[in-house]
């Protein structure tokens, strides 16, 4: 056996699955997964020794690449002056004014620990703000595992939901309404049908876990002016988006695209943690200031703010310039290009799909034409996906194990790197295109 092969059996007897969140079990791509043991700059090694480019960059927060070594030393000093206080730091204050002062429109902000927590935090802070109950959100948009959000679709566009998962009761998966994305006329009908009663849509700032899956043009604006007009708060989720897609995450990119939105409520995680556990909620001061301990809707953390990670986020984002964020767009841009070109010479029938500087690739003739929504995201070829990952691997590429996930460029993707990449490709090509 390897030792990834060891590993992975010595893990499965101690830990469900044998992995701490599902999609490392490489259930989609089929395999042993990879067992990291160390990481620097564009690269991982895996526990036989392997090095492979990396183009997954821990979900997103590798934003300058494994191992920066400032943030490194941010993190080190951090952790000699205590690894926890559960009290007030300078700190906590200073990377809630970096995160204010890159989103317009985000004038408080709390900080907690999981991207899950943030978006809970969010959806409690709405049904507080407008006393209703009801929560709409999208089929295809993943924001974190708390119970509410685990829902799955009912049978028409304004029924209430079924638990999409076990362990969730029929009567809180039923206080979410699961919609089409990019269907105005879905969010209209559900409005009409429940006048009076939605507290918020949520909905991810760009979609990035059905794979790459951006907002039509205008839609955003729509979903906003329907919730003002309707009385309901706007929460953009942006933990996967959020200083990764541009310096001011994705409602920076719709600004650039002429479509000026500021939700009543954003999410974040990922960057702002520099690769440590830190995620945050902010928005409109008003509302915002209903939480806790200045207003009625409770939130609370032990180790929220957590001064080492809160070192590690301040780190990466002071260091995230606009250079920074021009490497990572011209490296995602030739790597969207060849992946694009080695398929269409292979003959694979596919389509790339960008937000910002994330991206993925969606395989098979039935999604060629582009995928909007997450019912035409699952008529994708998985199963050419997994022969293209497995070739990426045998060719020193680590590609996320998911058809369904983002690819992360880092600003440490340099020329020698991406040439690399390139340089899989054809062979990955190939064995995509076999039957």
């Amino acid at each position: 056996m390897t030792a990834n092969e060891e590993l992975f059996a010595r893990a499965l007897r101690v830990i469900p699955g044998g992995v701490d969140s599902p999609v490392r079990a490489y259930g989609s791509v089929g395999g042993t997964p990879l067992f990291l043991a160390s990481a620097e700059g564009a690269r991982v090694t895996d526990a036989d020794g392997r090095h492979y480019v990396d183009l997954v960059a821990s979900w997103g927060p590798a934003l300058l690449g494994h191992a920066h070594p400032q943030v490194v030393e941010a993190v080190v000093e951090a952790a000699r002056r205590g690894l926890s206080f559960g009290a007030p730091t300078a700190a906590e204050a200073e990377l809630a004014e970096e995160i204010a002062r890159r989103v317009p429109g985000v004038e408080k902000v709390r900080l907690v620990s999981t991207g899950t927590e943030a978006t809970m935090t969010a959806i409690r802070l709405a049904r507080g703000a407008t006393g209703r109950d009801l929560l709409i959100k999208f089929a295809g948009h993943y924001h974190g595992h708390s119970d509410g959000l685990l829902a799955a679709a009912g049978s028409g566009l304004a029924t209430f939901a079924l638990p999409g998962s076990a362990g969730v009761p029929d009567a809180v998966a039923a206080q979410t309404l699961v919609l089409p994305y990019n269907d105005r006329e879905a969010v209209r009908t559900a409005f009409a049908a429940h006048a009076g009663r939605i507290a918020a849509v949520i909905t991810e700032a760009a979609a990035a876990n059905m794979g790459v899956v951006p907002p039509e043009s205008g839609f955003t604006s729509f979903l906003a002016e329907t919730c003002r007009r309707e009385g309901a708060l706007l929460i953009s989720d942006e933990v996967l988006t959020g200083f990764r897609a541009a310096p001011g995450g994705y409602a920076e990119v719709l600004r650039e695209q002429g479509e000026e939105v500021r939700p009543d409520l954003v999410t974040f995680g990922k960057v702002i943690g520099g690769g440590l556990p830190v995620a945050a909620l902010g928005g409109r001061a008003d509302v915002m200031d209903l939480l806790a301990p200045t207003g009625p809707v409770y939130q609370a953390g032990t180790l929220s703010g957590n001064p080492v990670a809160v070192a590690a986020g301040l780190a990466t984002l002071r260091l995230a310039d606009g250079e920074v964020y021009a490497r990572i767009a011209r490296a995602a841009d030739l790597v969207a290009t060849e992946v694009h070109a080695a398929l269409d010479a292979a003959g694979v029938a596919h389509v790339v799909q960008r937000a910002g500087t994330l991206f993925s690739v969606f395989f098979g003739e039935a999604v060629a034409g582009g995928v909007p929504d997450y019912a035409t995201a699952q008529r994708q070829d998985a199963a050419a996906y997994a022969r293209f990952f497995h070739a990426m691997l045998a060719g020193g590429v680590s590609l996320p194990p998911s058809a369904f996930e983002a690819w992360f460029l880092t600003a440490a993707h340099d020329d020698a790197v991406l040439a690399e990449v390139v340089a899989a490709l054809p062979r990955a090509a190939e064995a995509a295109a076999a039957a």
